[in-house]
């Protein structure tokens, strides 16, 4: 399969949690990453918004889209 992305994403296994803006948050775990966005897995993508901030186990905060859902994964591009 063909890499279309700008910047190849680094697999990888790491903590982290979807914040929201009412301060809520839910778990999830960055499966791949590069400095332009990330694959996320969830327990489920129902009632995750569009925007967020992605928390990092390593306290990295990125405030991201949604760019595709599938299933228990999304893929988000990190916003400047």
């Amino acid at each position: 399969m063909e890499e279309r992305r700008a910047v190849p994403r680094h697999r990888v296994l790491k903590g982290a949690h979807i914040a929201f803006d009412n301060g809520g948050a839910i778990s999830c775990t960055v499966r791949d990453i590069s400095e332009k966005g990330a694959r996320l897995r969830v327990a489920s993508i129902i009632g995750i918004p569009e925007h967020f901030t992605l928390v990092t186990d390593d306290h990295a905060h990125h405030p991201c889209t949604i760019i595709h859902r599938h299933e228990k994964e999304i893929g988000v591009r990190f916003d400047a």
